[in-house]
């Protein structure tokens, strides 16, 4: 279990697999620089990042699905302690990023779909659900995509959304965040942090 969580009572977590830009998003958001491996699945516990003054932290939990060179049981663990974590402080989480490869989403999702098997991604989002913590999908690397409406469309209808994508502003948030591009994303967060009336967290997004 992850015990390196820092004492705050407010705090919006970054999940998603491994190797789809969740540190290089922290980095965009906090402005500080995070240790990333060039490989997926190198972060094996949470990046928190927290403010002196503000009752705030912003969380990087590792990368969950396929890792190269790291065994099954030590991935399962993982997202063990993922999931732990997100029930543990599900109260003070109020929002979660779900971060996916805009180009890559639709073909993992449907390379895993099955009678007896749920895409990580989807699982997580309805888990978060589930726990009550709202989620934004921020939907990374649109740079690279072309038919961006056709794809946001379909990752809607695969996390069982109506499309189209628009009328879910709030949850779907199209974003490049190697490019500097997270206004959706922003914005989205801001929504949900407004609805708990915690406009005072605004600074950070």
């Amino acid at each position: 279990m992850f015990e390196s969580r820092p004492d705050r009572s407010a705090e919006v977590v970054l999940v998603g697999r491994s190797n789809v830009g969740k540190s290089t998003l922290m980095r965009e958001l906090t402005g500080h620089t995070f240790d990333t491996g060039q490989r997926p699945g190198v972060t094996r516990q949470p990046n928190h990042y927290d403010w002196t003054g503000p009752d705030f932290v912003l969380t990087d939990l590792p990368g969950f699905g396929f890792m190269s060179g790291v065994p099954d049981d030590v991935r399962e663990e993982i997202k063990d302690d993922i999931v732990h974590y997100l029930e543990r402080y599900a109260e003070n989480i109020l929002a979660a990023v779900l971060v996916v490869d805009g180009k890559a989403v639709i073909d993992i999702i449907d390379r895993h779909s099955g009678p007896d098997e749920i895409p990580h991604d989807v699982e997580m989002f309805h888990f978060l659900r589930e726990l009550e913590i709202p989620v934004v999908v921020a939907v990374n690397k649109m740079d690279k995509v072309d038919d961006r409406d056709e794809r946001l469309n379909e990752l809607c209808d695969r996390l069982g959304l109506y499309p189209p994508w628009k009328q879910w502003q709030d949850t779907i948030a199209p974003i490049s965040a190697k490019r500097g591009t997270i206004d959706p994303l922003t914005e989205a967060v801001r929504t949900h942090l407004h609805d708990q009336q915690r406009d005072d967290l605004f600074q950070f997004f």
